[in-house]
């Protein structure tokens, strides 16, 4: 009987539930833009055409109509919420569809927190589809709370809600045909599911070599040059917003000049003051840059839906679902009502009825820590030069510089008049005790210090100091709140947002997580920091699949040499 319904509405024969009248239809299909009826039953489209009637009718008098908008790579955690409290901010901007890559829960609880993502999301009005997570550790490099191998990912592989492997980050494992690392690949290439990859500055043969393995996506482009080689390759290019990487600048050249129907967006990671502009704020950002709008909502709908093989979604046309935006104009992309499976979720602005959602399931507590002393931050002075990890405002990658630090009682010191800070990562799943030491410029912190136990990708708790004492004190208050952020002045906790979930997500809601955000970045801000957000910025420092040196629980890393290196150089120690 439903089939005979939704074929007499769409032959006009009987009314639709519900008809969308006089709109400019975007149709990402034909790359044109018509006035017509949008016929909806049973929560998909029926009918486009003329004169559509329908039991409930909405007369949007010539605005336009755009298919709804997919993230088609995020790490929800990076939010620091949970999956309602993102739904109930991004659904308002226009998303209704998230492929997420659950690999910092996995990171800290393995299957266990894939599947935690999952229950949380159950019952949502957003579209939750999961890439299982290639890289749990990342690398050897690193201690994780789990080691995720093919056998685990392949209990989970056939689940209909899971689309394939994410990010493949270990490409040199690719490369050295890694036994680990083929078997993952042949996984997702026998169920015929996607593989996404992430290779920087990955080119010329070896690209090729990493692509012919069944590798379909990158989104770690930072130049056209590098973007184009992928395209031409085959590749389709995922152009990341986030809040610490942010690409969609340098890669408007290659939407205005190359082929853009296997270009799509993502979010990757996004802190809560990002969050309310989504992927609404990139297809506004390009427009605006010059860019069609038909070709930058393809890239925020349709180009992703069929990377994924989700052919429902991503355009207006019949059979694909009714997830539709109604747009005012072609500006400002913030939609006026929002609606998901035939049915209005958002109006002006607003969700129009309260979420509900099964209960969030328990977790345990994921800090442990061998027992910490203020010594353990020691670094004995073995000269006063030394390798240093220096950020790059806005990008993932490093660099390795040699800088300067003080020497006081035989142990070398942060010195501020350099920039030149101690930083530290304490292994936090296992309680091994191990605590990688090293220095880092950037911060620009003039005193106090700060931590996080959201540091990528196994998110051990990371420290960065002007002194031992205040990072002492910095790291048993995240022991004692289950994993956060805090800010830490003269032995004085100033700010701090606990994040008792895996020690990357909080149990409140937006607004409080929004609000102790700000107050963090406050108070950064009062100890000297001149980063826009210290805290996103740190969580990468410790990032070992993205040059050039990094910081594990283990040590300083090289990744231009794959090994870990003494952080001093031949010299004498000079009192």
């Amino acid at each position: 009987m439903a089939q005979e319904k939704i074929i007499n509405v769409a032959r006009g024969l009987e009314k639709a539930e519900l008809v969308i009248k006089n709109a400019n239809v975007i149709n990402v299909l034909s790359e044109e833009i018509h006035l017509a009826d949008i016929a909806i039953q049973d929560g998909i489209i029926v009918g486009v055409g003329d004169n559509y009637h329908g039991e409930k009718e909405i007369d949007v008098n010539g605005a336009y109509v755009s298919p709804s908008f997919i993230d088609g790579h995020v790490h929800l955690e990076s939010a620091m919420v949970l999956p309602k409290e993102f739904a109930k901010t991004v659904l308002p901007a226009g998303t209704t569809t998230a492929i997420i890559d659950p690999h910092e829960i996995s990171n800290v609880f393995g299957l266990h927190g894939i599947s935690f993502m999952h229950e949380a999301t159950k019952g949502l009005p957003l579209d939750v589809y999961t890439m299982l997570p290639s890289c749990v550790p990342a690398t050897p490099f690193e201690t994780s709370g789990f080691d995720l191998n093919s056998y685990d990912l392949s209990l989970l592989i056939d689940k209909p809600w899971v689309l394939g492997i994410a990010e493949m980050m270990n490409f040199p494992g690719v490369l050295n045909l890694d036994k680990n690392v083929m078997a993952k690949l042949e996984l997702a290439k026998q169920k015929d599911k996607r593989i996404d990859g992430h290779a920087p500055f990955l080119s010329n043969k070896d690209l090729c070599a990493y692509i012919a393995s069944g590798v379909k996506s990158d989104h770690e482009c930072t130049t056209p040059q590098e973007a184009i080689e992928k395209l031409r390759l085959g590749m389709y290019l995922m152009i990341r917003e986030g809040t610490a990487a942010k690409d969609l600048e340098a890669l408007i050249p290659v939407l205005k000049e190359c082929n853009t129907r296997k270009c799509l967006f993502v979010t990757d990671d996004r802190h809560p003051s990002d969050l309310k502009e989504h992927i609404n704020g990139m297809v506004r950002r390009s427009v605006e840059a010059g860019i069609n709008p038909i070709k930058a909502i393809q890239c925020a709908s349709l180009n992703t839906a069929e990377y994924f093989g989700l052919k429902n979604i991503g355009a207006i046309a019949p059979a694909y679902r009714a997830d539709l935006l109604i747009l005012p104009d072609l500006k400002t992309f913030k939609p006026d009502i929002v609606i998901k499976n035939g049915k209005i979720i958002v109006e002006n602005g607003e969700l129009v009825d309260e979420l509900i959602q099964n209960e969030t399931p328990s977790m345990r507590g994921s800090v442990n820590v061998k027992w910490i002393e203020q010594d353990d931050f020691r670094i004995e002075a073995k000269g006063n030069k030394v390798k240093t990890i220096e950020i790059i405002p806005h990008q993932l990658i490093t660099k390795s510089i040699v800088s300067e630090v003080k020497i006081e009682d035989g142990n070398a010191i942060s010195n501020i008049d350099t920039d030149t800070l101690k930083i530290c990562v304490i292994e936090r799943h296992r309680a091994t005790g191990n605590i990688g030491k090293g220095f880092v410029k950037g911060f620009n912190l003039k005193s106090g210090a700060i931590a996080s136990t959201v540091a990528h990708d196994s998110h051990n708790m990371i420290v960065i100091g002007t002194n031992d004492y205040d990072m002492y004190v910095a790291a048993v208050e995240l022991v004692k709140s289950q994993g956060g952020k805090v800010v830490v002045n003269n032995g004085q906790v100033i700010s701090k947002l606990a994040l008792p979930i895996a020690g990357l997500m909080s149990d409140k809601d937006f607004n409080y997580v929004l609000e102790k955000c700000s107050e963090l970045n406050s108070a950064t801000h009062t100890l000297g920091c001149t980063l826009e957000d210290a805290f996103m910025t740190m969580a990468f420092v410790s990032l070992p699949v993205i040059p050039e040196l990094k910081i594990t629980d283990k040590g300083i890393f090289d990744t231009n040499k794959l090994a870990f290196i003494d952080i001093f150089e031949e010299t004498k120690v000079s009192c």
